[in-house]
């Protein structure tokens, strides 16, 4: 039974291998990846998209029979396998960061391109699409890459390094694809047009998510928000966090919380994480819930953040002038791309809640 049992995993795992290497990048991903400008993280991105580029190329000099008959027939059988791997480690380390950057929901829409991608590795077969989709894979999670470091080693963000961060990726997938014509020129040729389509729709629709706010606000990461009755800084830096004790059912996920401000205020707390070279501004969005049940901002502010700080850079906001209903903090960059947001249900009536203070 035991050796019936082995042998099914064996053939399902032969017949998925493929995808089986995919999954093995996620995994060393999960284990590894850590800080976004770790130079050890970086170090194995790079290696992810070099691996990604020759196993790529290995694989088709393969194909053309343009090595030694026994190097021609090693770099069929093993090289899909480092390329899956390697895009496997490339994707996922991409949607590592780029969850860990934005609001889910906001960011949605690109994380399940990602996660579409990686699902659409088990559905193509043919030769030709299989050489299409590794060079929309080898181009997405190329341009996610780029788009990563160029902030980190610049210690600038915004729609500039967005722009040169897309032609990089454009380039450099260009010097790939004119490699494989002088290995395949045949294969190449016949291919070329679909080629074209596929990066050309990929480059058209990244830049279109990234100018609606679709893509996560890049290389920065909320790692704390809170909504609290009051938050004061301290003379020794820190911050006085005064907030409501509540029932442990309203810390379950999609509860709102619910609150009792005690004097007047309401005050939104967050703790941004940035790479070590890079400053920006930081924006609270302050929204409050109409009659008809439609978000209406109350005001906006900013901040001053740096990465210096590598437990995250603190900052808040307070709300004076509040009514009882549904407010909402979000904080978002200065083009409105959002790391994330906490609502809260504000009442005015009750008994004195039971408040803690904790140092931040």
């Amino acid at each position: 039974m035991e050796d019936s049992g082995f042998a099914k995993i064996k053939k399902i795992v032969k017949h998925h291998w493929l995808t089986v290497s995919f999954i093995l990048g996620f995994c060393t991903d999960v284990i590894l990846l850590n800080q976004i400008d770790n130079v050890v993280d970086n170090l194995i991105l790079l290696f992810y998209a070099l691996l990604a580029s020759f196993s790529l190329i290995f694989f088709y000099v393969g194909v053309a029979q343009k090595a030694p008959p026994k190097s021609s027939s090693f770099f069929i059988r093993y090289m899909p396998m480092l390329m899956q791997y390697s895009f496997g480690g490339l994707l996922s380390g991409m949607l590592i960061f780029y969850g860990r950057s934005g609001d889910w929901l906001n960011s949605a829409p690109y994380l399940l391109l990602i996660l579409a991608v990686i699902f659409g590795n088990e559905l193509v077969h043919k030769r030709s699409d299989k050489l299409v989709f590794h060079l929309a894979l080898y181009f997405i999670g190329l341009f996610s890459y780029v788009v990563l470091v160029m902030p980190v080693i610049f210690g600038v963000m915004g729609d500039v390094i967005f722009f040169l961060s897309g032609v990089i990726a454009l380039i450099l997938v260009t010097l790939l694809i004119q490699l494989l014509y002088r290995i395949i020129p045949v294969f190449m040729r016949q291919s070329t047009q679909r080629i074209i389509l596929v990066i050309g729709f990929i480059y058209v629709g990244l830049n279109t998510l990234y100018f609606s706010n679709v893509i996560p606000p890049i290389p920065l990461s909320l790692t704390e928000l809170e909504i609290a009755q009051s938050v004061a800084k301290q003379q020794n830096g820190s911050y006085r966090v005064v907030e409501e004790v509540q029932p442990w059912y309203r810390k379950l996920p999609f509860i709102t919380t619910t609150i009792h401000p005690t004097d007047g205020t309401i005050s939104c707390f967050a703790r941004v994480y940035a790479p070590t070279r890079l400053s920006t501004d930081i924006y609270h969005r302050w929204e409050y819930k109409d009659e008809n049940g439609n978000w209406q901002q109350h005001y906006r502010d900013s901040y001053r953040i740096a990465g210096t700080n590598q437990g995250g850079y603190r900052g808040y906001t307070t709300v004076t002038a509040f009514r009882p209903g549904e407010w909402r903090c979000k904080v978002e960059t200065a083009r409105g791309q959002v790391l994330g947001h906490r609502t809260v249900l504000v009442q005015n009536t009750g008994a004195a809640p039971e408040l803690v203070t904790t140092f931040k």
